[in-house]
């Protein structure tokens, strides 16, 4: 068995990296895509149209697509790059492609697919995900934004929040219930909503750190064309699954806290604090994590290069990950002491001033996309074959 990349991929990762070295602008603070001002969204949105041009944003899709055909691994070769060089990201290799893309593959009809798929590609399109509400986070099941059938429309009312991007966004693809007397999983549909459709109105959702992209979503009396239902009505929840389970492929992720605790490492040597062996055991503790993390996210691609929709293994890559995520930032608060507190362009902040927001962002790391909690149970059952309590 060959355990590795091919010269042929290993190659492309050597072009990912020297365009990146080129075209990531020296003073872009390497904030995640939901942290960011709308000037640094803007200047994001430009480098996104760069990959476009390169046709590196949809890499495994099909030519009819705007895809170039090639295989899922070079997209996560892509996706790890793009994480650990913390590449500006203003959506249009975020949601788009990841997990909504594949979803409209999978499930829309060919027209949908037409009409969706290569603006995507080409990094025209912004898309949010609309799936949590006031009562309804990990027990997605819950919802309760309803969607009554009107001729050849959808009319549509509820309130959607913590959706990321959804002021910027100009699509989302919403989960609603289509049938609210059926049992709670089998009445929920999924479509796909024009975010500038009367009706609907965004309010920022305040969050931690200080420029998060979190976004209530109130929908009132908006119509939905019955032509924008994603498959088949009232099967919206397992398709749900399904996007989540695209989501939850966490390489990019993976990657980023792989730099993170590369960055906090050299800080540490420059220092001197490696000599403490607290620290040094601490970060080569994260760093043997890390490389795990990797590992488990190289799964996940490998089973979409077989064809297959990873489910319980997109869970273990996504608790694994986001939980090391949050062990990441806490060891390197330890590690910068009082300077952990100051944030990127304070007159004495270190090199590592991104970690502040880093630290404040990973506090909702293992509930967003699904709690760890959820995560477990769905490796106890799905993975694990155990019985439900």
């Amino acid at each position: 068995m060959e355990f590795g990349f091919t010269p042929e991929q290993e190659a492309f990762r050597r072009e990912v990296r020297d365009f990146l070295a080129v075209e990531i602008p020296r003073d872009w603070p390497g904030r995640q895509f939901t942290s960011i001002t709308h000037e640094e969204w803007l200047q994001a949105r430009e480098f996104d149209r760069k990959l476009a041009t390169k046709g590196w944003l949809t890499l495994a899709w099909p030519k009819e697509y705007g895809g170039q055909e090639r295989s899922h691994l070079e997209q996560l070769v892509f996706q790890e790059e793009m994480g650990y060089h913390h590449a500006p990201n203003g959506g249009g290799w975020a949601h788009g492609p990841v997990f909504v893309g594949p979803t409209i593959y999978h499930y829309g009809s060919d027209e949908m697919k037409q009409r969706f798929l290569p603006p995507i590609s080409r990094g025209e399109a912004v898309w949010c995900q609309g799936f949590s509400e006031p009562a309804a986070g990990s027990d997605l099941a819950s919802l309760q934004t309803r969607a009554v059938r009107d001729g050849d429309d959808f009319v549509v009312n509820g309130t959607k929040h913590f959706v990321g991007q959804g002021a910027r966004a100009g699509w989302c693809i919403l989960a609603v219930r289509t049938d609210p007397d059926s049992p709670r999983h089998k009445g929920v549909s999924t479509m796909l909503l024009d975010m500038h459709s009367p009706g609907v109105t965004t309010e920022p959702m305040p969050t931690m750190p200080m420029y998060g992209a979190q976004t209530r979503i109130i929908l009132d009396d908006v119509r939905i064309p019955a032509s924008q239902l994603v498959g088949e009505e009232n099967r919206g929840f397992y398709q749900m699954m399904s996007t989540m389970d695209f989501e939850r492929n966490r390489i990019m992720n993976a990657a980023e806290v792989n730099r993170v605790i590369d960055d906090l490492w050299a800080y540490a040597r420059d220092r001197g604090l490696l000599r403490d062996p607290v620290v040094r055991h601490k970060l080569i503790d994260r760093k043997i994590e890390a490389k795990t993390a990797i590992l488990h996210n190289y799964r996940i691609g490998w089973l979409l290069n077989a064809g297959k929709i990873p489910n319980y293994e997109a869970s273990i890559g996504k608790v694994f990950t986001e939980e090391l995520r949050k062990r990441a930032a806490a060891t390197g608060m330890e590690v910068l002491g009082l300077y952990s507190q100051l944030s990127l362009g304070e007159p004495h902040s270190p090199d590592l001033g991104k970690l502040q927001d880093f630290y404040l962002a990973m506090v909702s790391a293992t509930i967003v996309g699904g709690s760890s909690e959820i995560q477990r149970n769905v490796i106890a059952t799905r993975g694990l074959g155990l019985p439900r309590g």
